[in-house]
C-alpha cells in the first residue's frame, strides 16, 4: 500500500498555487503517487522494450533471413507463419499481464489518491 496523500503541507519559501492546481501539484509530488508512477514504469517499460526487439527481430529475420523463414515446420505452415502468429500470442499476453499488473498493484493506489484529490479540491471549494 502506498504511503498516505499529505495533506495540504506547503513550504514556507515557496508561493503556494491558488485552488485546484496547487492541489494537483501537490499531489504530483507526493510519495504516494510516485509509488503508483513508479509501479507503472516498473512494468510498462521493461515490457515495452521486450515487445520492441520480438517485433524488430520478427521483421529482420523476414527480412535478413528469408530461407530460415520460408522452412517448413508441419505441411504448408513454415517458421514465418508461426512467429507471425507468435507476434499475435504476445500480443494477447502482454495485454492480460498490464491488466492483471494494473489490478493487484496500481488500481487500488491510484483510486485511493483520485479519491483523496477529490476530497482536497471539495475542501478548497474548486470541485
Amino acid at each position: 500500500m502506498p504511503p498516505e496523500l499529505p495533506r495540504r503541507r506547503y513550504d514556507e519559501a515557496a508561493q503556494p498555487l491558488p485552488g485546484a492546481a496547487g492541489i494537483y501539484l501537490e499531489v504530483q509530488r507526493s510519495p504516494a503517487f510516485q509509488e503508483v508512477r513508479r509501479r507503472y514504469r516498473r512494468f510498462a517499460f521493461p515490457a515495452t522494450l521486450a515487445f520492441l526487439v520480438w517485433y524488430l527481430a520478427y521483421v529482420v529475420a523476414a527480412t535478413a533471413a528469408p530461407g530460415l523463414m520460408a522452412r517448413p515446420v508441419a505441411g504448408a505452415v513454415n517458421v514465418a507463419m508461426i512467429a507471425g502468429l507468435g507476434q499475435f500470442l504476445t500480443t494477447f499476453l502482454l495485454t492480460w499481464a498490464y491488466a492483471r499488473h494494473a489490478r493487484l498493484r496500481r488500481d487500488r493506489a491510484a483510486l485511493e489518491l483520485r479519491w483523496d484529490t477529490q476530497e482536497m479540491t471539495r475542501g478548497a471549494g474548486q470541485w
